[in-house]
């Protein structure tokens, strides 16, 4: 049985293009928004000077087009440039691409064209997806992980000229989460909030920038229950209660359900010295050192489900799932309490 095409990353698309090996056709589908979205604008910026665009560039919407008015904007010719660039934004809203697979056959080589499909994909298995491979690319941009956030804000902020502490990066990536387009744009405003002369984003400056405290945030109750301190634990909560603007039940939910998750898969790392964890858990040195060794010690097995699952009931409760609706903060200070004790 053949083994299935591999699908391209975004560096792959970038280099490619770079050097000239333009496809007649890009497919970018996939659950994350950004990457579809900076290949989108790269591939037009790229492809097309800023004077060609008026006759050359057709940016189109899958919900108010069809397939065949598409291939028949790719079917056109430029005017005074090498190359048209046709884009289908919201591609996913398109009703059908049989029309797509005629066009595929012969593509017009003048044309590029680029479908945005975003929140899903096209199923492998149709007759469209394997000649979209053959004849084109097809990128697929997959949900991030909690655990890619750190080096994502790392680089993304280094091709900005800019360094940021480590405090800051936790911040940033507990208080936002895996939703690559809102952290983009909260660092943007951290890049143009940075005073002339400094080179390094602090946690000071995302304070500042995003409202989210650098003393009680969930970084630092997700510290405080890693090390089962109790006056610490409550401080946060004390003062999510009384600053609900700053407080998310379901993101922090989420941090903690992610964090101990993290303590259930450690106990079956093969090796379990810090570095064996660590590379077990494919965290940098420094969090398995401050927060996953202490949790390991703190926290059994038996103890670590039952708290996955309390999370769980937590999670339901806030919901209303379980009859009538408790106050957030109430529902977070009686988990803080189920797992510390």
């Amino acid at each position: 049985m053949a083994e299935a095409a591999k699908s391209p990353t975004a560096e792959d698309v970038v280099r490619d293009v770079r050097a000239g090996r333009v496809a007649p056709v890009y497919y970018l589908m996939g659950e994350e928004d950004y990457y579809i979205n900076e290949l989108g604008e790269f591939l037009t910026n790229t492809l097309l000077k800023p004077e060609e665009r008026d006759f050359n560039l057709d940016v189109v919407y899958g919900a108010d087009t069809t397939i065949a008015q598409v291939v028949e904007l790719a079917q056109a010719y430029p005017m005074m440039a090498d190359r048209r660039v046709v884009v289908v934004r919201e591609a996913q809203a398109l009703r059908s691409l049989d029309a797509l697979e005629d066009y595929l056959k012969q593509p017009n080589p003048t044309t590029v064209l680029v479908f945005c499909h975003k929140h899903g994909k096209l199923d492998g298995r149709k007759g469209v997806f394997k000649s979209l491979q053959r004849v084109g690319v097809v990128y697929e941009s997959k949900r991030v992980y909690d655990r890619q956030l750190p080096p994502f804000i790392t680089r993304y902020l280094k091709r900005r000229g800019l360094g940021i502490d480590q405090q800051a990066v936790q911040m940033l990536a507990s208080h936002v989460g895996a939703d690559l387009c809102r952290l983009a744009g909260e660092m943007d405003k951290l890049v143009l909030a940075v005073a002339p002369g400094e080179q390094v984003v602090t946690a000071s400056l995302v304070e500042q920038q995003t409202g989210v405290s650098r003393e009680f945030n969930d970084f630092e109750l997700q510290a405080a229950l890693a090390h089962r301190d109790m006056l610490r634990a409550a401080q946060i909560v004390k003062y999510y209660q009384g600053n609900p603007r700053s407080f998310a039940l379901q993101r922090t939910l989420t941090n903690i359900f992610t964090f101990f998750s993290d303590i259930m898969v450690a106990y079956y790392a093969p090796d379990r010295s810090e570095r064996g964890v660590g590379a077990w858990l494919e965290k940098p040195d420094w969090k398995v050192r401050q927060d996953i060794m202490p949790a390991l010690t703190n926290y059994s097995g038996v103890k670590t489900m039952l708290i996955l699952a309390e999370i769980r009931k937590t999670d339901a409760r806030s919901k209303g799932l379980e009859g009538g609706k408790t106050p957030d903060g109430e529902l977070l200070q009686d988990l803080i309490f189920f797992i510390l004790h």
